[in-house]
């Protein structure tokens, strides 16, 4: 899966976007091979942190587009949405036991961002753009940030931006807790993959109980808005709103929502 490199050294295993043609847009293959990554690492006693990682120009720029284009989704799909390699990958990187870490440089969008609330760690070159377009799209959000938005920024910062999906960037996501620190793009891989290291020499059973204790009491919420955001999603991406953004997306021209 060349759209997802992985490489394992010194008991860390590092998941590359490598899809750099299309912007590190995620296609079911490439969420099947992050979601297959992730349980790789869970079961391999000899990896100990996972670090997750784009080009320094680009992280992910979200969902493919084209690939909400080509399905023809039923009213029945919300149960096939659950099982798909999306949910699979939301559901392996959310109750993952050890530590993960992000490397994030230039745009984040979508799940760009919304994988990064799951993250334990997050390093953001000081190009790092993060949004989270939903409603833009005629969708609604996922990877239970509709919950763990409003928990990291305050309701008012999060209504701004999952209502306007407008863009923020590293120095405001810094400031509301999403990332640990600011480095240059130049030095983010290296910066994660340095204090991958570091959690690697600890010891991980300590590693796995700590972050099972800090998870434990908002994990149940995190699964049940999710599986809520999923069953909104998929009814959502068959109403007239989403075909208009994704089409004017394809066109290249500003959507008309007027008439849905």
């Amino acid at each position: 899966m060349q759209d997802i490199l992985t490489h394992i050294d010194a008991g860390v295993l590092t998941l590359t976007i490598n899809r750099p043609d299309k912007k590190n847009s995620f296609t079911p293959a490439m969420y099947a091979a992050m979601a297959a990554g992730l349980e790789q690492a869970k079961t391999d006693p000899t990896i100990r942190v996972t670090v997750i990682q784009g080009d320094m120009t680009v992280f992910s720029a979200g969902n493919d587009i084209g690939d909400f284009l080509q399905r023809k989704p039923s009213s029945q799909e919300s149960p096939a949405l659950q099982a798909s390699p999306v949910f699979d990958f939301l559901h392996a990187i959310a109750q993952h036991p050890k530590p993960i870490i992000a490397a994030v440089c230039g745009p984040a969008v979508g799940i760009g961002t919304t994988l990064l609330f799951h993250c334990d760690l997050v390093y953001a070159g000081d190009n790092a753009a993060f949004s989270m377009p939903f409603v833009n799209l005629g969708l609604c959000p996922e990877a239970a940030s509709s919950l763990l938005v409003p928990q990291m920024m305050g309701y008012h910062r999060a209504a701004e931006a999952l209502l306007l999906g407008e863009p923020f960037m590293a120095e405001a996501a810094l400031e509301v807790g999403l990332v640990n620190r600011i480095v240059p793009p130049t030095e983010a891989n290296a910066v994660a993959q340095a204090q991958a290291r570091k959690l690697a020499a600890k010891p991980l059973e300590s590693l796995v109980e700590t972050k099972r204790l800090m998870k434990k009491g908002l994990m149940p919420q995190v699964l049940a808005q999710m599986a809520e955001e999923g069953a909104s999603f998929a009814r959502l991406l068959q109403e007239p709103a989403a075909k208009e953004a994704f089409t004017a997306f394809m066109e290249k021209r500003k959507p008309d929502f007027s008439k849905t």
